[in-house]
């Protein structure tokens, strides 16, 4: 088969590869529908992650079941599958309160952008839809499998509520996920920190009421000036940085929640001032696989539309371009088909 490797910074290359085996009972294959990059991809790409070895890339997929092992009886081959980029049981403790991101057989997934893919704990990662979906809905079930279900989480990390006035740091794929999980969750006011005039339109679209350019304190300043000085109920860190984590802690108002979901680089939390500040955090890699029903019923009877994220669309043997244009911020994210 044909995959991504990445053996440097901003070296990814489209690579002939070994095709995937099944190696334990609990495994599945698939052929690859679409898949896409990530903008966690871009941390290794942009050289802030150690890359190591060459290596496959990628953690978002949806296709088509191919061969299951002799565990797995939740799907067959011919079925088009949905599952998440951190693998689970669904059946652990861990799995069992919801954090099937924490499960106790947890593996994550990292080569998606190829033609076919091994799922491990496949029973209880892998959600089939009832009937295969037509292509129109593929690119919505794809960011379903980690961007729309890791906006969800951040916005219910965060806990939106009915009437609530949520605030949505970073305007990428994940954040703009956020903007409609706030909006599905009942936020009447919905404020997306966003520089860039297509990702603010889309963001609007999404059901953002306000958009605002400041950055760090000014930004901080902008949505006190905006929540009568208070702050706001909800802030979704959606990017990882130190500064977007202090302008989400800063953001939110006494009693409010922050729900963090940016992979952190380089982020220090002050306890003694998130002592007196009165604002919950919690966040952590998502816990897809709680949401994908939800989700993928949201996608199919099209209460959502995540798909519309994806601004380029590439064959896969472009990936190296995808990487390209969404580090240059040419695309938000790039759809790639097999």
């Amino acid at each position: 088969m044909r995959g991504a490797v990445i053996h440097a910074p901003r070296d990814v290359r489209f690579e002939s590869l070994e095709d995937p085996k099944l190696l334990h009972p609990t495994d599945a294959i698939i052929r690859t529908a679409v898949t896409c990059v990530c903008g966690s991809d871009l941390w290794p790409y942009r050289g802030a992650e150690p890359i190591g070895d060459p290596h496959p890339m990628c953690h978002e997929y949806v296709g088509f079941v191919e061969e299951v092992g002799s565990e797995v009886t939740a799907v067959k081959p011919g079925q088009f599958v949905v599952g998440s980029f951190a693998t689970s049981d669904n059946t652990c403790a861990n799995c069992r309160n919801g954090f099937q991101s924490n499960c106790l057989h947890r593996e994550f997934m990292s080569t998606c952008q190829a033609d076919y893919v091994r799922i491990p704990n496949a029973q209880g990662t892998l959600v089939a839809t009832d009937e295969v979906p037509g292509e129109e809905f593929w690119p919505g079930l794809l960011a379903v499998s980690d961007v729309m279900g890791t906006g969800w989480w951040a916005a219910d990390a965060a806990e939106v509520r009915p009437g609530s006035t949520a605030v949505v740091v970073g305007d990428g794929a994940v954040g703009l996920c956020g903007v409609i999980a706030a909006k599905e969750m009942g936020a009447e006011r919905i404020i997306a920190m966003s520089r860039h005039e297509s990702r603010q339109k889309l963001a609007r679209e999404f059901g953002a009421t306000d958009i605002v350019t400041e950055r760090g304190e000014e930004g901080v300043a902008r949505i006190r000036e905006l929540t009568g000085g208070i702050g706001a109920d909800s802030v979704l860190e959606c990017v990882g940085t130190a500064q977007s984590m202090s302008q989400a802690l800063h953001s939110a108002r006494p009693g409010g929640n922050v729900g963090f979901v940016g992979v952190p680089h380089d982020v220090a939390v002050d306890g003694q001032e998130l002592f007196f500040s009165h604002v919950g955090l919690r966040g952590g890699p998502a816990p897809v696989r709680r949401y994908l029903p939800d989700l993928i019923d949201r996608v199919l009877t099209g209460a959502i539309d995540p798909g519309k994220v994806f601004d380029l669309t590439l064959p896969l043997d472009q990936v190296a371009e995808g990487y390209k244009a969404m580090d240059e911020r040419r695309a938000i994210k790039t759809l790639l088909k097999p």
